[in-house]
């Protein structure tokens, strides 16, 4: 297993607060700023886009500025950073995994929503989610850090990014849903469980994999469907599994 320090330099992010902080993970802007630009962009450019060309139509430069640092902060938007370069490298492989992909990347980058998870894996399909349990929850391991504002703040923005990535459905009240995952989603939950320095069956065992709430029989055929397709390789003999990455280089660490 990596320590937060080498994980860190793949692009993972710790602590106690996150971008969930301010708002949620934006999905529409995203899309908007990655289908204007290559798979070549560089940070700057994703900057010039939105702070200098306003392509995400903010009414004025402060808020334009807040965007680009909330989206930096969230998906690193730097090829350089490695969690961002296998995002951006599969994004535009299948248009309907691209919220869950975005889900994943801000997972691994906001502290605050992948606490979140455990409260969201839980839940049955259908089973209702008040948005009191998600403040309690982020309330319970220091009851005076926030503020109840900013408790209610952060559940709708939490509640707000599983909205929009399919795991939970309804405006006013929020309802457990079963995403529909497809093998990019599945290679990339077996990506970051890779960087955490986990193989074989610890792969699909892995918070990343189980975040996907989806069963053991499917994660194989979607890691399957994966390797078809090039991105990983993929065995599987009973319950014996390897999985490799023949097309990233990661950094030494």
């Amino acid at each position: 297993m990596f320590t937060q320090e080498q994980l860190t330099k793949l692009g993972f992010k710790f602590g106690k607060n996150g971008a969930h902080s301010a708002r949620s993970m934006m999905i529409e802007e995203l899309k908007h700023l990655l289908f204007s630009r290559d798979k070549s962009a560089q940070l700057n450019d994703y900057e010039d886009d939105v702070i200098n060309f306003n392509l995400l139509h903010k009414p004025t430069e402060k808020s334009r500025r807040l965007t680009f640092r909330h989206l930096n902060d969230l998906y690193g938007l730097d090829p350089s950073i490695p969690l961002f370069k296998v995002f951006r490298d599969w994004w535009e492989l299948h248009e309907d995994s691209q919220e869950i992909l975005a889900l994943q990347l801000s997972l691994a980058r906001d502290p605050l929503l992948r606490a979140s998870a455990e409260i969201i894996i839980k839940l049955e399909p259908g089973e209702h989610l008040a948005r009191e349990t998600m403040e309690d929850f982020l309330a319970k391991d220091d009851p005076d850090r926030f503020s109840a504002a900013s408790l209610k703040s952060f559940s709708q923005n939490i509640n707000g990014t599983w909205t929009q990535a399919g795991f939970l459905s309804g405006k006013a009240k929020k309802y457990r849903e079963i995403p529909k995952c497809s093998y990019v989603n599945v290679a990339y939950a077996l990506f970051l469980a890779h960087c955490h320095g986990l193989s074989g069956m610890r792969l699909f065992d892995s918070f990343w994999c189980r975040t996907l709430v989806q069963d053991k029989e499917t994660l194989f055929d979607l890691a399957h469907r994966a390797s078809m397709r090039g991105l990983i390789n993929f065995k599987q003999a009973s319950e014996v599994v390897e999985v490799t990455f023949p097309h990233i280089e990661l950094p030494e660490i």
